[in-house]
Formats: C-alpha cells, sequence, structure tokens
C-alpha cells in the first residue's frame, strides 16, 4: 500500500513540529503537539492526493524513506483512489468512459475518486480491474 514518509522538525520560535513530504514538495503540514504529528501528516497528504485527482496530476508513488523519517499509512480507500486515479491516467481512460464500462453515471465516478467519500471498496476494485488491475489485501503482524 502506500507509505509515504514524513520529515519532522521542531520549530522554537512557533512551538510547532513541521511536517514535510518528499514526494509532495509543496506539501507542509504542521503539528502542534507531538501526538497530533501523524494525524497532521495524515490529513495534509489526504489533501494533497485529494488537489492532485482533481488537478488530474498522477499521484507519485512513496519513495524510500530516510533514517529520522517517519512514515504515514493511507487508509485503504484512499490508496484505491489513488490507484485508480493513476490507473486512469495511465491508460487514457476518461471519467466518462470508466462510467460506460461500470455502468454508472458521471456523478458517481467523481465520488468514486473523491478521497473524502466513502466508496465502496468493491467499486474501486472493479474499475481497477476494469483498467487491467488486480487488487489485493495484506495484513501484517506489528
Amino acid at each position: 500500500m502506500f507509505k509515504y514518509p514524513a520529515s519532522v522538525s521542531y520549530d522554537e520560535e512557533t512551538q510547532s513540529y513541521e511536517i514535510s513530504f518528499p514526494d509532495f514538495d509543496t506539501l507542509s503540514s504542521v503539528a502542534f503537539a507531538e501526538e497530533d504529528i501523524e494525524l497532521e501528516a495524515l490529513d495534509g497528504l489526504t489533501a494533497a492526493i485529494g488537489e492532485s485527482i482533481s488537478s488530474r496530476q498522477p499521484i507519485p508513488a512513496p519513495s524510500q524513506a530516510e533514517e529520522d523519517d517517519i512514515l504515514i499509512h493511507l487508509p485503504v480507500l484512499t490508496c484505491l483512489k489513488a490507484a485508480l486515479h493513476n490507473a486512469m491516467i495511465q491508460s487514457g481512460t476518461r471519467k466518462a468512459d470508466l462510467a460506460r464500462k461500470l455502468n454508472m453515471k458521471g456523478p458517481q465516478i467523481d465520488r468514486l475518486l473523491d478521497v473524502e467519500h466513502a466508496s465502496k471498496v468493491e467499486a474501486l476494485e472493479q474499475a481497477l480491474y476494469l483498467l487491467g488491475r488486480e487488487v489485493s489485501v495484506a495484513i501484517r503482524i506489528t
């Protein structure tokens, strides 16, 4: 799945934690408490992915984490939506084309790609399958 590295530094002047992402040049987040770092990083990362989808820009694959980086794990639905978006770009599939393949209307495809919408995993899996992708799930004990 998508696990993006983030670097965190403490800014004495603002008394906040600054979070940056090597895979998203313009993305930075701020947390005011140490326990909020991962949550703020996830919110910022999810918003950046949503913006990439809206602007029809490819979502970069996660890079290798550096020694002091933290890894931000995206929710499964966000991963599937990002994968579907990238698959559409790679295959040259327009939203209207995907809607026809899935027997859906345009607004349904918009919701399928909306990172804030709770889509059904089955619908995303079917869309990815129609674009030549296979979804698999792995669970690891940590």
